[in-house]
């Protein structure tokens, strides 16, 4: 079994003035099974408040680390900054909106203690924990996408787009120099790559989910979602 004495978490950022330091917190305070914790938060050329928030955290939290993209690049550049600055022995994303909670982090570290796991999804589908009800056809898209994801893939994921996903720490930044995705890409092109890795541990657990509604500060949008189902073909049958 593998010993683990540090957890990254990588938090990619977009304009989250009203939600970035209440998740910073949340993390600080978080469980991580006795793990070290590394924050590493990427700030994807916010144009709001987000920037100075997060200078004024780092005033009082030396340890956490802040990467500054001067453009909006997207959630996959951001995160392929974050996995190659992380030295973690488990690498572990996080949302900036807390959709995903930082209580869930016992859960989707077990696997990797237990089972000595390389990669964990949270799945919001196979969960008895708080589920906030939202939009329908989001959840329709996205088990279409999933069970798609599942036919090239060949494996039986019940939420191929989770939010949180956590990575032995080695093997992600092996992977993350050929990420090429830069926006919501990331889900199926990590999810393409890990499963050609041959007898690779790969664990689903329940999570909870706090959706957000579009006037809230949702982003993902249908086009995301059409764009989704050409990237699982480009990253499962067109590129290695």
């Amino acid at each position: 079994m593998r010993k683990y004495k540090r957890i990254s978490i990588i938090i990619p950022v977009y304009n989250e003035a009203n939600f970035i330091e209440k998740t910073i917190k949340a993390v600080i305070k978080s469980n991580t099974l006795g793990l070290k914790k590394e924050i590493i938060v990427v700030n994807d050329g916010s144009t709001d408040n987000t920037l100075n928030i997060l200078k004024k955290i780092k005033l009082k939290h030396k340890n956490i680390k802040i990467i500054n993209n001067k453009t909006n690049q997207g959630k996959g550049y951001s995160l392929k900054q974050g996995f190659l600055a992380s030295t973690g022995d488990i690498v572990l994303v996080q949302d900036a909106d807390l959709e995903y909670s930082p209580s869930d982090y016992p859960f989707l570290l077990s696997p990797f203690i237990k089972n000595n796991a390389d990669v964990v999804y949270g799945s919001r589908f196979i969960s008895d924990r708080p589920h906030r009800v939202l939009y329908f056809w989001h959840y329709l898209i996205n088990q279409v996408l999933t069970t798609f994801s599942n036919m090239l893939t060949n494996l039986n994921l019940t939420d191929m787009e989770t939010g949180f996903k956590v990575f032995n720490g080695s093997l992600i930044r092996k992977i993350a120099p050929n990420l090429k995705s830069k926006r919501f890409g990331f889900e199926p092109e990590i999810t393409a790559k890990i499963s050609k890795i041959k007898d690779i541990k790969i664990f689903e657990i329940g999570i909870s989910y706090f959706g957000r509604t579009y006037e809230e500060g949702k982003k993902i949008n249908w086009i995301d979602g059409i764009k989704t189902f050409w990237e699982i073909v480009r990253f499962n049958l067109l590129e290695k």
